[in-house]
């Protein structure tokens, strides 16, 4: 169900009710009338929220990592993996955007949120070489860090069999058994990938940022969980849209394995957090992760419709819903940048 050859002019104007997220036989080049408001919204809202990594000031980081007192061995560890991570994750995300999910969903408007979202990853894997770059750090050694730790290359080879689903030319849409497939990998994508795999990372940067360290870091992490936190909520749309007109797919054997799949993803993001932080830093340990995952997990268990993973768990860090939260005009780090919302607003006190 993957034909976007043009429609002949016999087909007529497309109507509202035509569309679908997938399998739609309606034009996918008529981007309006639009039936899914929120997915140009959010378009609309992510071009608004345009950045790039050099805008942001890496004196202050530069300084501080060059100064042999200036960071614990275990803070630079924590650094170090976390980029070694980061630098793989976002191009794993912009290729299965560009070769598989772009391919498969039928609705113009949520098409062109996806090619915003391709850009913002590639806008994430600059940043994070501008961070290595910045801080001279082995570009090899980082780079190579998903093949070389365990923890890293384990939440990877955990992806790549459902990236490899919709980046398969051969893969098509159109059957009960396909069209769960592709399902299965946009949950995995949004809800573990982007909602899970990219939190304890977060976390720890961001921690650093609040003990005024790694700030120029800690701010371009800022604007990319902001970025993310849009992908996720688009995903988890493009999800509940797709249950909705597709009910069949939604069966009990398959939220069973989902919620598997969840469970899967904690346990390997919790040993990730025991890699980074193997002695605890910053007023953190790997335990508070344990739990920060399960309650992550538990809300995007509900956002697709699933009961709770984990009853009870809560959040040990409520200052992560602050900085997602937070609006530009006052910035979290106190740093010199104060909006990002255009480039050219940028600037420096």
């Amino acid at each position: 169900m993957n034909d976007y050859t043009i429609a002949s002019s016999s087909a007529g104007r497309i109507r509202v009710e035509d569309k679908r997220i997938i399998n739609s036989n309606a034009d996918v080049n008529q981007l309006v009338p639009f039936k899914y408001k929120w997915a140009w919204e959010k378009y609309i809202s992510a071009c608004a929220n345009h950045w790039m990594p050099q805008e942001v000031n890496m004196s202050a980081d530069i300084s501080l990592w060059k100064n042999p007192n200036g960071l614990t061995e275990d803070e630079r560890l924590m650094v170090k993996r976390n980029l070694g991570f980061f630098t793989t994750a976002d191009s794993l995300a912009a290729n299965n955007i560009v070769l598989g999910t772009y391919r498969h969903i039928t609705n113009p408007e949520c098409r062109q949120y996806l090619l915003r979202q391709a850009f913002e990853e590639a806008i994430h894997t600059h940043a994070y070489q501008y961070i290595v770059e910045s801080l001279g750090l082995d570009e090899g050694e980082i780079f190579n860090m998903y093949h070389e730790v365990s923890s890293i290359r384990e939440k990877d080879e955990f992806l790549l069999p459902f990236i490899d689903t919709l980046t398969n030319p051969d893969f098509k849409t159109g059957t009960p058994e396909t069209d769960r497939q592709l399902l299965r990998s946009l949950i995995v994508f949004a809800c573990i990938m982007e909602g899970l795999f990219f939190y304890v990372g977060f976390v720890q940067i961001l921690a650093l940022g609040r003990q005024n360290k790694m700030t120029g870091a800690a701010e371009q992490y800022q604007y990319i969980m902001r970025d993310e936190s849009m992908h996720l909520n688009f995903g988890v749309d493009v999800i509940n849209q797709i249950k909705l007109e597709n009910p069949h797919l939604w069966t009990s054997e398959f939220r069973e394995e989902i919620r598997g799949l969840m469970q899967q993803g904690v346990e390997l993001e919790y040993r990730y957090a025991e890699d980074t932080m193997p002695r605890g830093v910053l007023g953190m340990n790997a335990s508070m992760f344990k739990e920060y995952l399960r309650f992550i997990a538990n809300r995007r268990c509900q956002q697709i419709g699933l009961d709770m993973l984990y009853p009870g768990a809560s959040n040990p860090f409520p200052w992560m819903a602050e900085i997602i939260d937070l609006k530009k005009e006052k910035n979290f780090f106190e740093t010199r940048v104060t909006e990002y919302q255009t480039g050219g607003a940028l600037s420096w006190d």
